[in-house]
């Protein structure tokens, strides 16, 4: 991702001081590509944003890893498998893509069930003088 202050510069080597793309990719140690891209354009910014990131070899064990983070999810916490171990099992049984993807798709997992529990706490607030409990009674202390 290029920065305004790296264009401003590409910009300035080329067409105030004549500099030859060759001559600024030397200097500011970036591709010819980018700095054509960036003599052509007049964009001020420029990024790459992947809308789909792809998921080929592990798109056919989504639900059993689902089902592992879950199980996972609800032992105890010095019983919970490590991912190391939750990437094994697939991996015993034909699942011949990366830890790393199987890492990311387990943080997306845990990020997505924490905000879902998230959305459902309900904080507990009161109207002075209403009832607290279920019996109706008003709690002192």
């Amino acid at each position: 991702m290029l920065v305004v202050e790296t264009i401003a510069k590409i910009r300035r080597a080329h067409f105030i001081q004549g500099k030859s793309i060759k001559q600024i990719c030397r200097e500011l140690r970036v591709s010819r590509n980018t700095v054509r891209k960036v003599v052509r354009s007049g964009a001020t910014e420029f990024s790459y944003d992947r809308s789909i990131q792809p998921r080929p070899k592990i798109d056919p064990w989504r639900s059993d890893l689902d089902e592992m983070l879950a199980e996972n999810d609800r032992q105890p916490k010095r019983q919970r498998l490590t991912l190391v171990r939750i990437y094994e099992e697939p991996r015993n049984r034909g699942y011949d893509g990366s830890y790393d993807a199987v890492r990311r798709y387990a943080a997306r997992w845990s990020k997505a069930t924490r905000e879902a529990s998230a959305a459902a706490y309900v904080p507990l607030s009161f109207d002075p003088g209403k009832p607290t409990n279920s019996t109706g009674a008003m709690k002192l202390f």
